[in-house]
């Protein structure tokens, strides 16, 4: 059975050592779907929602939030990310709106939290931005989709995980 890396053997927590690990590429990608109705991912497509570009707002927000996201997770380390981008993948007849994220690094930890914080925030923007529209809207399965690089090398999410 694995560990908590962030506790120690009496349970306080702490922030990991990471000086002696491997510097590799490393890689994140993690999503988060908004589910509102139709009319209102409509209204997003259209750009028609009175406070302006939902989308790309939500994209720069979800790229600050992996900027800043050590300051969010108290045990994450700062890292100096090469890369962050957020996409959507928008279903008008679903109501859905799956947020994408991609987090990488040159460095010697894990960008899964930097992925993940881009997706939940991009995804908490969009509903601030439709909630005068439709305050009913769910967040909803934000996960870690893929991660490559560091000693456990890649891994990916299954449906038999959970994927919905």
């Amino acid at each position: 059975m694995s560990e908590f890396t962030h506790l120690t053997e009496d349970g306080s927590a702490h922030m990991v050592d990471v000086g002696d690990k491997q510097q590799t590429q490393r890689v994140a990608l993690a999503t988060s779907t908004l589910i509102t109705r139709g009319d209102v991912v409509a209204l997003l497509k259209k750009a028609a929602d009175k406070k302006g570009d939902v989308l790309a707002t939500a994209r720069i927000a979800g790229i600050m939030a992996a900027k800043r996201c050590s300051d969010l997770i108290p045990l994450c380390h700062p890292l100096a990310l090469t890369r962050v981008s957020v996409s959507f993948d928008i279903d008008e007849n679903a109501g859905a709106i799956k947020v994408l994220t991609e987090c990488k690094v040159n460095g010697n930890t894990g960008v899964e939290m930097e992925a993940l914080t881009a997706a939940s925030v991009a995804s908490l923007t969009l509903y601030d931005m439709c909630k005068a529209v439709d305050p009913a809207m769910v967040i909803t399965n934000t996960h870690l989709v893929e991660k490559q690089g560091g000693k456990r090398g890649h891994w990916r999410f299954s449906e038999q995980q959970g994927d919905v």
